[in-house]
């Protein structure tokens, strides 16, 4: 077999330092921070995460710019996306009930690299989504006062005309965030309260507008001659789609919260169900409401809703739906300023980021650190960005996230579990080699008894390995793999085929001006190689877990997620990529700055472990137990000493090899 030249020992080492996998407490309840927050809490919390800005502004930017009444489709396509991601949400949220996400969940399965990412961009979700819903805040009230705000500002303060920009500073928006993260830094149980207040108004308001609203509804605002209900097509209506994820990025503000949950095992699963359907449902009877009651080429970007009450004769309408409105992004901005810090703590409680985030207050339980300097910089952006640039690049890093956590839930569930108690040897089965002059190394005695006893009983593989129905006929290609190794090179291909595929159809007929049959062969081969991939996936033995919430269908479910978020993703505009690409590398110099040389799982394979065990198979068939204490790279090793294994096994052994 080939060897690495020396020179590759670098690379391959900084392979295996970017690819390191966080190592979870056995405690997994354990934490710095507080658990208070119920299912009811959580709920609530989920609700008001997802029912704010997207109802009150997206709904008329979208019906008026990209999809038309048929925006309806649009949120129903974003919600049926959203629902598979929040199925591998809720698995994490429930298995892993530790702060940080997405971020989380794919440092424990995929690697430290990906999940640094994968946080970084988490973080600038977090911080867009607050800023786009402070500024669509200060134009809700700006409207009731008809415009007096920002005429005043332009007027006697400032304006500037430049792209990408706002016209002027809005130091309405920026003073409301400052002001929430002031309450939010005094503790989760401040911050669940306020928010119990804003979502009951926001959702009786909801009520208001459906009942009033129907009773003005006129069915010919739908008619040809208004344009039809998908003026734009499909084309459109998927474009809206992608637009529309920014509705429904809310919900994994339950999954961040899961360590503060009382009983987050049950908490997390049942609270992510009820919030997402209550937001997708209100999401599609408003929008049919908004686009019935007026002519969508008519409707006011920046407060739809209220305008259509004011245009039709019921100014009082359109106030109680202003206040509303209010309400509603209030519990938005409490749900990103709660997530956000703590997204930022867990990164730097891992030595990912700079540790001063990691502090946490002792009376109030959060990180005032976090929930102060992000404050500040997110009251920063609303200041200065547009809103529609600021939900355009947050759905890509959403899309992005929902990504991850979907290959996360792949490659978790056909992994098997790996035990890291101190002090004892590992007693994962290897694959059992041919006889060789060689000596064999076993990690443990066990390890050898445990290989003589499968080969005696033919029992059936385990996690991560092939089904029994299977092995007769796969056994010879994929047996001697290590168990979840095939499962994760197959979700590498699902990912690469789901991209290659979404590419062919996006771009193959128009910029590509691929011809018909190039364009059907890549079509078939990318769908092959994504179907083959989940079927690969399917053969293999998954963790069987009925303690806590799993994904239904894996790998199908998470396989539709991925497929389907990638295809949103493609429906985005390049700028937003290229400000997508700029924001890693930004990400990437801040990883190799800093965080790969603070982290604690880099620090922890530095640290000498207690003892550990080898049990060498000598050609005679003796039996030698070689006892060692590992010490940190570059020290020698004084305490390793061999023990003659007890006769007994010897002879056993020995008996086995005649």
């Amino acid at each position: 077999m080939a060897t690495c030249p020396r020179g590759c020992a670098p690379a391959v080492r900084l392979c295996q330092r970017l690819n390191r996998l966080k190592t979870l407490d056995d405690d997994m309840m354990a934490t710095s921070l507080k658990r208070c927050l119920s299912t009811l809490d959580l709920t609530l919390m989920g609700v008001g995460g997802m029912v704010g800005s997207g109802l009150y502004v997206l709904t008329g930017t979208v019906a008026k710019d990209t999809a038309g009444p048929a925006v309806i489709i649009s949120f129903l396509f974003a919600g049926i996306a959203s629902l598979l991601a929040a199925f591998c949400y809720a698995e994490f949220g429930a298995r892993i009930p530790k702060t940080g996400s997405a971020y989380m969940f794919t440092y424990v399965s995929v690697g430290e690299v990906w999940a640094f990412l994968i946080g970084w961009n988490v973080i600038l979700e977090n911080m867009i989504g607050g800023a786009a819903v402070a500024r669509a805040w200060s134009g809700y009230l700006d409207s009731i006062f008809n415009h007096a705000i920002q005429n005043f500002t332009e007027t006697h303060i400032m304006q500037w005309h430049v792209p990408f920009l706002a016209h002027y500073p809005d130091l309405l928006a920026a003073g409301i965030l400052v002001v929430a993260s002031f309450f939010i830094s005094f503790g989760v149980q401040v911050s669940s309260y306020l928010n119990h207040i804003f979502s009951l108004i926001s959702m009786g308001v909801i009520v208001f507008i459906l009942v009033f609203g129907f009773m003005l509804a006129e069915p010919a605002n739908w008619s040809q001659e208004q344009g039809g209900f998908a003026p734009f097509g499909m084309s459109g209506i998927l474009a809206g789609s992608a637009t529309c994820f920014y509705a429904f990025v809310g919900f994994d503000v339950i999954a961040s919260s899961s360590e503060e949950a009382k009983n987050p095992q049950k908490a997390v699963p049942i609270a992510t169900a009820i919030s997402l359907a209550l937001a997708a449902t209100a999401y599609v009877l408003v929008s049919t409401v908004l686009t019935l009651m007026v002519p969508w080429r008519t409707l006011d970007p920046n407060s739809a809703l209220a305008d259509a009450f004011f245009r039709r004769g019921y100014s009082w309408a359109g106030v109680v739906v202003a206040v509303g409105s209010i309400c509603a992004m209030n519990t938005v901005l409490l749900c990103n300023l709660f997530s956000l810090p703590r997204i930022v703590y867990a990164m730097a409680e891992d030595g990912l980021f700079f540790s001063i985030f990691a502090r946490v207050n002792p009376i109030t339980k959060v990180p005032v650190n976090a929930i102060l300097v992000f404050g500040i910089l997110m009251a920063t952006m609303a200041l200065i960005f547009d809103l529609e640039a600021l939900v355009q690049f947050l759905s890509i890093g959403t899309l992005l996230a929902y990504t991850f956590v979907a290959a996360s839930v792949i490659v978790l569930r056909f992994q098997p579990e790996k035990t890291s108690g101190k002090g004892t040897a590992s007693t994962t089965p290897n694959p059992i080699a041919e006889p060789s002059p060689e000596p064999k190394q076993y990690e443990s005695f066990s390890d050898k008894l445990q290989l003589v006893e499968r080969q005696k009983s033919k029992e059936p593989r385990g996690v991560g390995q092939l089904k029994a129905c299977w092995e007769p006929y796969l056994d010879r290609l994929l047996g001697d793999c290590e168990p979840g190794e095939v499962v994760a090179f197959c979700v590498l291909t699902l990912i690469v085929s789901s991209v290659s595929l979404c590419v062919v159809l996006e771009f193959g007929n128009k910029q590509l001006q691929l011809p018909v049959w190039s364009f059907t062969m890549l079509l078939v081969i990318f769908s092959l190689a994504y179907i083959v991939s989940l079927a690969l996936i399917w053969v293999h033995e998954p963790q069987k877990n009925n303690k806590t919430f799993q994904v239904p269908l894996v790998p199908l479910t998470p396989g539709a997620s991925i497929l389907f978020n990638v295809f949103l993703m493609m429906k985005l505009s390049l700028l937003t990529w290229i400000r997508f690409t700029v924001w890693i590398a930004i990400g990437l110099f801040v990883y190799f700055g800093y965080g790969i040389w603070h982290s604690k799982e880099g620090i922890r394979e530095l640290q000498p472990k207690d003892m550990a065990a080898r049990y060498v198979v000598l050609p005679s068939g003796s039996l030698v137990e070689t006892v060692q204490s590992i010490q940190p790279e570059g020290q020698v090793d004084s305490s390793a000493h061999h023990i003659t294994a007890s006769t007994a096994s010897t002879a056993e052994e020995n008996t086995g090899k005649r």
